[in-house]
């Protein structure tokens, strides 16, 4: 299958669309800007509340004739463009397929070796997030704005967070047995401030404030990395790894000494090095200020890439032979001063609220991204990290498909593996507003690696966004059928394997999305019980109307998006992981027979709240002798004060069971 580099097939027409859209334009941008002075955000509203109460009314007074009539002068330009454009979709192409061609430029793709199967196995990163980059008018319904900046930060702090380095924690207790409790994004602080122990759990699943500053550099090469053996070690194709292991006999409890050591064997290791031009910039977004030490966007003027350290705790005493004075990076101890331990040491893989997107991030799944202008600013900054993106995915006029279509689909999709295929279908049953855009689902197949015999190994994940106006139950249900025929027929045309000879092998079939429906909410019964959830896995679903308890809603309340104590990565988080910051914070699924009181209001919330963005798995298909299992599930707040929506982050193991050559 051919991937689509360019929206049209020809320069001729490729002219003859920015010709057009030309002429649209200033209409458009007028539009948006008049609609969107009436619309103002809580954030702004804060801003004027010391200005007299007459003065925004005196600017709209001013501003709206002058809007008005640069409108009416640019709508014969924009109508003349519109009927050049409309016809032209109908020779685009549903998609434009991005490579990164100056490698120099990234740093997470030039890092990937090639999986050759070998070893125990290798993991895969997976995440999605709605982004809500609309026209900044329609954005402003969901109390955010400026799409343009939002989309420029939004890019920035994903590519910092996930190429920070990756740091496992393993603590050896002989009272615990489950010794091998590995944080994938986080290094966990003791608590401080106090003459208490100290203590560093195999439960504790928070990942804080690490003040590590993002690098684009790809310097941190992984062939300077010592090789490991044996079990608990780093996988084949881990990257960014750095390991701390903590042994002793009091059930995992660190002493004042011992962390002090630590810290001290951190900080020793070499003088830090410039920041890169790209990582110092400072965030324009006017929706969040940025401070000094603000995690979201890893900007601490306070951090130092130096070493990352790999240290050897036990007895009191730090083993100075473990430390790899190969510099690669510098990993803080975090500087929060409170830990959670995981409540629920039965679930076989970690979960947390992070305020980081995980580290190694491979693949990424966007919804959202409507303003093609945004998405260029995103899909630039993206690529620092991931060398393989898709973009401007759907289709617009009313080419293949029942009704205009005045925006896309919304979706990006973006990978550190090459993409060998690339589908897209529009769903056709789209109600009320969600018929003006072209939702629907996108369909990847990426290469991951080869075996010895030369056989491929590839993955499959499809991204896709749901109807969203509640109680349109029947339409979301209706598409989710056709979201498993298309992926049903995406596999067999861009499978070339036959189970006699197999000349490809699948790891991993993951679908992330908005699908705009909760496991709790009683309006949501047919969806909870669809035919998807018996051939896909939910990691955070027990069964239907029922969600596992360190499952979190992924819908923001927005009123409260700009409020002190949730505007900043490290504050959303704290908030998230006690339940009554959940209710103030999050949309809940209310009974019908709710009280109308305060009180009787949080009395009748249900849950966590409305987890509407997922991310399944199946193990159907895949290659019969491997096993894929969850290794752990992250509930995001790196993107405060940007969305109103929580990402989420999955990352899979895919175990060959071989044993370690």
């Amino acid at each position: 299958m051919v991937l689509y580099t360019s929206p049209f097939p020809n320069s001729f027409l490729s002219f003859l669309h920015s010709f057009s859209w030309g002429l649209i334009f200033p209409c458009y941008w007028l539009a948006d800007r008049l609609v969107g002075s009436f619309v103002p955000t809580t954030y702004e509203k804060r801003q004027r509340a010391d200005d007299p109460c007459y003065f925004h009314a005196l600017c709209i007074i001013i501003t709206t004739p002058i809007y008005l009539a640069l409108l009416v002068a640019s709508l014969p330009f924009a109508l003349i463009g519109f009927l050049l454009w409309s016809p032209l979709q109908s020779a685009r192409r549903p998609y434009i397929y991005s490579r990164l061609e100056d490698k120099n430029h990234a740093n997470g793709a030039t890092l990937l070796t090639e999986w050759k199967a070998a070893g125990s196995g290798k993991s895969f990163c997976f995440g999605s997030a709605n982004v809500c980059l609309l026209p900044d008018s329609l954005a402003r319904f969901n109390n955010v704005f400026n799409t343009q900046a939002r989309a420029k930060e939004i890019g920035r702090r994903i590519r910092n967070g996930a190429s920070r380095p990756q740091i496992k924690i393993y603590i050896d207790s002989p009272t615990n047995t489950s010794i091998s409790a590995a944080s994938f994004s986080s290094l966990v602080s003791p608590q401080g401030g106090d003459n208490a122990n100290r203590t560093v759990n195999a439960g504790i699943k928070r990942t804080t404030s690490m003040e590590y500053k993002g690098d684009n550099s790809g310097s941190n090469n992984s062939e300077e990395r010592e090789d490991k053996g044996g079990s608990g070690e780093p996988n084949e194709g881990e990257e960014n790894t750095c390991i701390v292991r903590i042994n002793g006999e009091d059930n995992g409890h660190m002493s004042d000494t011992e962390t002090d050591n630590v810290n001290d064997q951190a900080h020793a290791s070499g003088p830090a090095e410039p920041s890169l031009e790209g990582d110092a910039e400072i965030s324009k977004t006017p929706n969040h200020k940025q401070k000094e030490g603000d995690s979201g966007s890893l900007d601490s003027y306070s951090a130092s890439r130096e070493s990352l350290v790999k240290v050897r705790v036990g007895d009191g005493t730090v083993d100075q032979s473990t430390v790899n004075n190969k510099l690669l990076y510098k990993a803080s101890i975090m500087k929060k001063t409170s830990v959670r331990k995981k409540k629920h040491t039965d679930e076989p893989f970690d979960h947390e609220i992070s305020a980081f997107f995980p580290a190694n991030l491979d693949f990424l799944c966007l919804q959202e991204v409507f303003d093609k202008r945004a998405a260029e600013k995103l899909k630039e900054q993206l690529h620092h990290y991931f060398e393989y993106i898709v973009y401007d995915v759907g289709v617009y006029s009313c080419h293949s498909c029942c009704s205009f279509k005045f925006v896309n689909s919304g979706l990006l999709f973006a990978s550190r593996y090459p993409v060998m295929d690339a589908a897209y279908h529009c769903y056709p049953n789209g109600r009320g507003m969600d018929s003006l855009a072209s939702k629907g689902a996108l369909f990847l197949k990426v290469q991951v690696g080869s075996t010895p015999q030369d056989q491929r190994i590839v993955g499959y994940i499809s991204c896709t966004h749901l109807q969203a106006i509640a109680g349109d139950t029947t339409v979301r249900c209706e598409q989710l059928d056709m979201l498993q025929d298309w992926l049903s027929e995406f596999r067999k045309s861009t499978s070339s394997s036959s189970t006699a000879n197999p000349e490809e092998l699948v790891a991993f079939d993951v679908i992330c999305g908005d699908l705009n429906f909760d496991n709790c909410s009683s309006e949501d019964k047919l969806e909870q019980q669809h035919s998807l959830f018996t051939h896909y896995k939910d990691p955070c679903r027990i069964g239907p109307g029922e969600d596992k308890p360190w499952a979190i809603g992924t819908l923001l309340d927005p009123e409260g998006l700009y409020d002190e104590e949730v505007c900043t990565p490290d504050n959303l988080q704290k908030v998230l992981e006690s339940e009554e910051g959940r209710k103030g914070y999050l949309v809940y699924p209310i009974s019908k027979n709710h009280s109308s009181s305060q009180k009787g209001r949080k009395a009748s919330l249900k849950g966590n709240g409305r987890r509407i963005d997922y991310m399944l798995y199946t193990e159907e298909g895949l290659y019969l002798e491997w096993k894929v299992e969850v290794e752990e599930f992250s509930f995001i707040t790196q993107l405060a004060g940007l969305t109103d929506h929580l990402p989420v982050a999955m990352r899979l193991m895919v175990s060959t069971g071989e044993d370690d050559p």
